[in-house]
């Protein structure tokens, strides 16, 4: 079988006060999302929240269900977001194939029963970002590029969050249940992200982080806004965010991550924002 998942139950932010370095990053950090020819997934028990990766580079990888679900077949109740941040590659659903480039994304509602990940080329393999929710009808596949997505830019430069919002698996660009997923692109001398930050307690999040450079890390930022804790992050790892919970970064580059998110609503500012000078 070339699906591996982890469960992780939640906790309350009481609980995340007591929890030292390794122990929060054993909670919350994703740290290994991809690897060569297998299926890696983190099953939360923050709104029943998926996230993981595929890269198919000698074979091709089908996503089965895990036992968790308790499913036939893995989108047998549910939906599944995917975003491509490697080479070229094909996603195959019931036999309708999908080309995905780099920074590409796939909608797959309720209901498909197969979906096969492969690479154009093994040399520069494709690297399958997936995030699912739980799903209470079938919407039709999608693709969705840069080109199709709401685009926002905010920040700037003077206060180093010069950035371009790409939402691309969203309710004014695709019909979801309740999944949705964007990327944000920093400008070159830019690296805080979401800031000022936010709560949102009727849905939770994931942030996957990418293009950092080499030698480089992000510092994530969450807790609740009055006692935030930190998480040093590399390169293609990913943090689960609950609902009490802020969702901010710094890098000591410029860098690019992928938010997804699913909850009670498709209300995308539906946030409470806290200013700066509020955190601690």
């Amino acid at each position: 079988m070339s699906v591996h998942y982890e469960s992780r139950y939640a906790i309350g932010p009481r609980e995340a006060k007591t929890l030292d370095t390794e122990a929060l990053r054993e909670q919350f950090l994703i740290a290994d999302v991809f690897t060569d020819d297998e299926i890696r997934l983190v099953y939360t028990h923050y709104d029943r929240y998926i996230a993981g990766g595929a890269r198919p580079v000698g074979k091709a990888l089908t996503l089965e269900a895990i036992d968790p679900l308790k499913a036939e077949f893995f989108l047998e109740r549910r939906e599944l977001g995917i975003i491509n941040v490697g080479g070229a590659g094909k996603v195959t659903v019931d036999g309708q194939v999908f080309e995905l480039g780099f920074k590409e994304a796939l909608y797959v509602g309720k209901g498909n029963r197969e979906v096969v990940f492969s690479s154009d080329d093994a040399a520069a393999p494709a690297s399958f970002y997936l995030n699912s929710a739980p799903a209470h009808r079938a919407y039709p596949i999608k693709k969705v590029t840069k080109a199709d997505a709401e685009i926002v830019v905010l920040g700037s430069l003077e206060t180093a969050n010069h950035r371009t919002i790409n939402k691309l698996l969203v309710n004014s660009v695709v019909e979801t249940c309740q999944l949705q997923m964007g990327m944000t692109e920093l400008k070159t001398g830019s690296v805080w992200n979401t800031m000022p930050a936010h709560t949102h307690d009727r849905r939770m999040e994931v942030y996957f982080y990418f293009e950092v450079p080499e030698g480089q890390a992000v510092c994530h930022f969450m807790g609740q806004p009055d006692e935030t804790r930190h998480i040093w992050m590399h390169n293609e790892q990913a943090v689960i965010s609950p609902p009490w919970s802020i969702h901010a970064g710094a890098g000591t580059s410029n860098y690019t991550f992928i938010w997804g998110m699913a909850g009670e609503n498709l209300d995308y500012d539906d946030m409470d924002k806290r200013a700066i000078t509020e955190l601690k």
